[in-house]
């Protein structure tokens, strides 16, 4: 009588377990989504999952993965494509919108500034809500700190971005620099302890307004950021939790002033400080065949919060007012001033040099420094995000472009238009990776790093293909997904083909190819907090006589 009793409890369990399922099936099959992807070949890189599924997506998350038929408001036939998270980076300096475009064509999603930053980041914040077509975050600039304090204010409101900064503050701080007989503050002055407390109460407003992390682009300013100035804006953002990104104070493969000696000296600041590090552009800065291993050891084997990335090109670009182009700079990196060019391609010699250099600083320029053949190399180590160092895309005024501008005709490197589908391309035909490892690479790895060593929570739900999940989307063809942009004047944002839809927060944001007139990017920010922190460091800088070599 028990046993029977016991198989009738275990029968309509059963029975009711299969009812339920049929009816969560039939709920899956029935609702109607917002977005339905059918029958792509969904890939996520945290479980290795891929296999041809149809995607339901509903109030920005993605709902259910199913083999299941299922309905939608709008329905994209992914068959032969690959459906992967939305692409991230955390080094893309264009923040306008027409930069946005570009890159939404070329699957970014999520399109953030680490390197860089922005000087008034509630004013950022403000400009960007609301009239942005992917996820936005930033950083608070160092730089732009040490501009309004030693350059002056009017200087620094020149410019709240890169874009600003290159094609405005430095040649303004430049030329009022010679008219007062010396250096640009920002990059050569060594500042005093009201300057410095003046310089970091900055950083800490940036902070206190919710910044994900503060910008060392202490390799533009070597001979003014000491090694203790350096030291207190990662002990202040330590004090916050958050990450503090270098392009680090040297470059080049000679001692004494290797481009692994200055990743060691803010990797080392980050192990005593047990705070988050980013190292910028390992490629470009060379040495990465040892930066990267010792990086990748630091975090592997001594739990140091610390990570490095990578951009797939040979060449770097920057502006001419840059240290690593000091004679000295260029001899440690093997270059000269051939190895240096204009945007329009012409190549420079020693009084083209001079002339820029003074001139017009803020010019953008293309180094080559790398060769060709290592780029494959340095985008397939282990460990490393892929980025892409994009350049704001400027017209002939400095200014940028309107959203509806042509793509053509625009001189840039083509680092700013076409990364990921380079990325994508070479893995086709150079198989130097797994197409799971580079989209990793270039999605859920950012999404571990940010969240598990930056502590910045929205990235818990981005860079994966899972219920639940941001539907922060990219749909791309991988027999014909390919990069157009080049190195040749006027082709520098010619956009991705291959790449016909994606998604931002459950918006498609890209149709057929098409960039979508939607503004659905959602901000990347940490709360307004009441009281800032500065007051939980010491500043006591040395004093130098004179305060500029």
């Amino acid at each position: 009588m028990k046993m029977k009793f016991q198989t009738k409890i275990k029968l309509t369990t059963l029975s009711l377990m299969a009812v339920l399922g049929t009816a969560l099936s039939f709920s899956a099959v029935s609702e109607t989504y917002d977005v339905v992807i059918n029958n792509g070949r969904v890939m996520d890189p945290e479980t290795n999952f891929d296999g041809v599924r149809n995607v339901g997506v509903k109030d920005g998350k993605i709902v259910v993965i199913t083999k299941d038929e299922i309905k939608g408001k709008q329905v994209i036939d992914a068959k032969n494509h690959v459906v992967a998270p939305g692409f991230i980076e955390g080094h893309q300096h264009a923040t306008d919108p027409f930069s946005r475009k570009v890159n939404l064509r070329d699957g970014l999603t999520t399109m953030m500034d680490f390197e860089s930053g922005a000087g008034d980041i509630a004013k950022w914040y403000a400009d960007a809500e609301g009239k942005t077509q992917s996820n936005y975050g930033m950083v608070v600039l160092a730089t732009l700190a040490r501009v309004s304090v030693l350059d002056g204010p009017e200087i620094a409101a020149l410019g709240n971005d890169m874009g600003g900064l290159f094609a405005h503050t430095v040649g303004a701080a430049a030329a009022k620099a010679q008219k007062e007989g010396r250096k640009p503050g920002w990059s050569s002055t060594l500042p005093n302890k009201e300057q410095m407390t003046q310089i970091m109460s900055y950083v800490d407003e940036g902070l206190r307004q919710g910044a994900l992390g503060v910008g060392v682009p202490v390799g533009y300013m070597t001979t003014g950021v000491t090694q203790y100035e350096l030291y207190k804006y990662q002990e202040l953002a330590a004090k916050y939790g958050r990450v503090t990104n270098g392009h680090v104070r040297f470059a080049g493969i000679r001692p004494p002033t290797e481009g692994q000696l200055g990743v060691q000296e803010m990797l080392a600041n980050a192990m005593v400080l047990d705070a988050p590090f980013m190292a910028s552009h390992l490629n470009s800065n060379m040495d990465w065949e040892y930066t990267i291993p010792m990086i990748n050891d630091a975090r592997e084997k001594r739990g140091a919060k610390v990570w490095g990335e990578v951009y797939p090109y040979a060449a770097g670009s920057t502006i001419a007012a840059t240290d690593i182009l000091t004679e000295s700079s260029m001899a440690q990196m093997g270059i000269t001033y051939s190895n240096v060019a204009n945007l329009d391609g012409t190549r420079w010699d020693k009084a083209m040099y001079e002339d820029v250099r003074k001139n017009d600083p803020g010019r953008a320029i293309v180094i080559y420094n790398n060769p060709p053949e290592d780029i494959a190399k340095w985008i397939a180590q282990p460990g490393v995000v892929i980025v892409s160092d994009g350049m704001a895309i400027l017209d002939e005024n400095l200014e940028y472009y309107p959203w509806d501008s042509s793509y053509e005709g625009k001189s840039v490197h083509p680092r700013s238009a076409g990364t990921r589908a380079k990325v994508l391309r070479m893995v086709r035909e150079d198989k130097n990776m797994s197409l799971m490892e580079a989209i990793s690479k270039m999605s859920y790895l950012h999404a571990k790093y940010f969240d598990e060593l930056a502590g910045i929570p929205h990235f818990k739900t981005k860079g994966r293909m899972q219920e639940g999940m941001d539907a922060d989307i990219v749909v791309f063809n991988p027999d014909t997904v390919r990069d157009n942009s080049t190195y040749e004047p006027g082709k520098g944002a010619i956009p991705t083909t291959g790449m016909p839809y994606v998604l931002v927060n459950g918006v498609v944001v890209v149709k057929d190819s098409v960039v979508q007139k939607v503004f659905p990017g959602k901000p990347i920010r940490f709360p307004i907090l009441e009281k800032g922190r500065l007051d939980q460091i010491e500043i006591e800088p040395r004093v130098f006589t004179p305060n500029q070599s």
